[in-house]
């Protein structure tokens, strides 16, 4: 399908499913400069309710349909992690192995072992909840069942707040106020055996420091150690939050909140470890994740993300380092290149398909004394070996040339030729193109830690070159499958949590449903390729955020 037709088709389904009037953008304007007002804020059309209503609540800080952080007086006083329970939908299994009278929160024994300890007020005889490191055994217990393709799909800081206001929005009205709910595919989806609950994703802990070049931690165990206390942050993802200041670490007896490396870490390598940490424990000691193991066994694998290739959560796919700053390296890592941590390489993932594309540093001191001036994610000399291999075909953004066609192509000839595919694509921030809440690529004003609280705006050329999360997961389905009949595959929706950070409403759903359309081209691959018996998908988020929905019918337009 040409690419201009497929844009149009998915804008025009959302739009209509969010009830907006008007023509959908078309390809001439779509990527056009949005006009901007004083307030360096993009004018926003009165029918992009959305939109609009984060650009009156970024410009006066009110709350209106709800508001990031503990204070419900103001729209954002809190723009990071938070240690809230965290949804997951599986696909093709159930989770009764580690939910309910299987969870560790019910077990001092599995306790101590989780954490070296068991944690202040964390045991709990009754927690329906499980831990994140469970995503990684529900893995291992697929692959040792029979099952031949794992699909870990997260979406990077999608809470079950963030996933109601994307069902609410979509959908034009309230369609849950606790569970699993409804509205979005991946909630209603049951063409394969289909199961839900949550976990706690605290980490080890927060406050160890490393250093990369020796690759060496110093003080561990940190400054708060990780635990979750129900009566403080609630027994379940939906529950008000009891003590407002407990999920963000501020209240007495704290627990610590994780960050995506040590999140992640949990449901690649299956341990606790510590904020920062790329597969190591929380002594600084390698782990080997799960994708490792699986190619070991003749699995192939492959990373897709819509954000930078070597941020922390596809670098846990299948990298080490003490630190998740030292992208480059983590990147060595993905592509099978000599790195700090491999100084005799990995081999490397068959499909490495992302963004970070055209973000030049000429130094950086996260990533030690080895990082190469040009690309902060990936070094030049990398890049040229990687382009001269016979292993791999590569697709980067090139200029006039449309993204869909030119990872097409690529994919095409890596399936046909049984090579490896990498992909490198983005904007300046180094991610994908903003998709907002109504289809369009036009973001309004943020609140949170973005390097500006102005709206991103792109070209034409920004829009046309770049690909989509769901066409990276087609590429990467079809191109693991003419690898090997095993597969693994990791699937990162990241800009939710970048739309999160910013306290951005309408980034935020933009990004939800763009992982929506990604889970939909996934099923549908699924579907016509053999179907759920040999296949495993978990849908996942690595942490929360602290929005809280006070008037959610906003977001419904009621």
């Amino acid at each position: 399908m040409p690419r201009t037709k497929f844009r149009l088709i998915i804008a025009a389904k959302i739009l209509a499913t969010l009830s907006v009037q008007g023509a959908v953008h078309s390809r001439s304007t779509v990527g056009q400069e949005a006009t901007s007002s004083a307030s360096g804020s993009a004018q926003v059309s009165p029918s992009d309710r959305i939109a609009a209503l984060q650009a009156e609540s970024a410009s006066t800080n009110q709350p209106q349909f709800g508001r990031w952080g503990p204070n419900p007086e103001k729209y954002s006083t809190w723009t990071t992690h938070s240690n809230r329970l965290v949804p997951i939908y599986s696909f093709g299994g159930n989770l009764e192995a580690v939910a309910g009278q299987n969870s560790v929160y019910r077990s001092e024994a599995a306790l101590n072992k989780l954490y070296g300890k068991v944690p202040d007020a964390t045991l709990n005889k009754s927690a329906e909840y499980f831990d994140q490191t469970d995503v990684y055994r529900l893995q291992k217990m697929a692959v040792k069942q029979g099952k031949k393709r794992i699909i870990l799909m997260v979406f990077d800081g999608m809470d079950w707040d963030t996933t109601r206001a994307a069902a609410i929005a979509k959908q034009g009205k309230i369609t849950y106020d606790s569970g699993r709910g409804t509205g979005l595919d991946f909630l209603d989806y049951q063409v394969a055996p289909t199961d839900f609950g949550y976990f706690v994703s605290s980490p080890h802990n927060n406050g160890t420091s490393a250093n990369v070049d020796d690759q060496s931690v110093t003080n561990p165990g940190g400054k708060t150690p990780g635990g979750y206390d129900p009566r403080r942050a609630g027994y379940t993802p939906w529950d008000a939050i009891p003590e407002a200041t407990y999920p963000i670490s501020t209240s007495e007896n704290p627990h610590a909140y994780t960050d995506s490396a040590a999140s992640a870490t949990s449901m690649t390598a299956g341990i606790k470890t510590y904020n920062n940490a790329i597969n190591m424990d929380f002594s600084g000691r390698e782990v080997v994740p799960l994708a490792r193991d699986l190619q070991e066994q003749g699995f192939a694998i492959g990373v897709v993300t819509s954000v930078p290739i070597s941020h922390a959560t596809p670098a846990c796919a299948y990298a080490n380092n003490v630190h998740r700053n030292d992208y480059q390296d983590l990147t060595r890592d993905l592509l099978g290149l000599p790195s700090v941590t491999h100084p005799g390489s990995l081999p490397g993932v068959d499909v490495l398909l992302g963004a970070g594309h055209g973000v030049l540093k000429e130094s950086d001191g996260g990533q030690g004394k080895n990082f190469e001036p040009g690309n902060r994610y990936l070094a030049p000399g990398d890049e040229a070996n990687v382009r001269n291999s016979k292993e791999w075909v590569v697709a980067m953004r090139t200029a006039g040339k449309l993204g869909s066609e030119v990872l097409t192509a690529a994919a095409s000839s890596a399936c046909d030729n049984k090579r490896r595919l990498f992909g490198f694509f983005g904007v300046a921030g180094g991610h994908l193109p903003y998709q907002t809440a109504n289809g369009d690529y036009k973001p309004v004003r943020s609140v949170g830690n973005a390097s500006s609280a102005a709206p991103e705006v792109y070209s034409r050329a920004d829009v046309d070159e770049n690909v989509t999360l769901s066409e990276m997961t087609t590429a990467a389905l079809d191109v693991l499958a003419a690898r090997s009949d095993r597969w693994w595959l990791m699937i990162e929706a990241g800009d939710v949590d970048w739309a999160n950070h910013s306290n951005n409403i309408d980034n935020s759903i933009g990004a939800v449903l763009s992982g929506e359309l990604a889970f939909h081209e996934a099923t549908r691959w699924i579907e016509s390729h053999g179907g759920w018996d040999d296949t495993l998908l978990l849908l996942t988020a690595d942490h929360g955020h602290y929005l809280v929905l006070d008037n959610p019918e906003l977001l419904a337009g009621e």
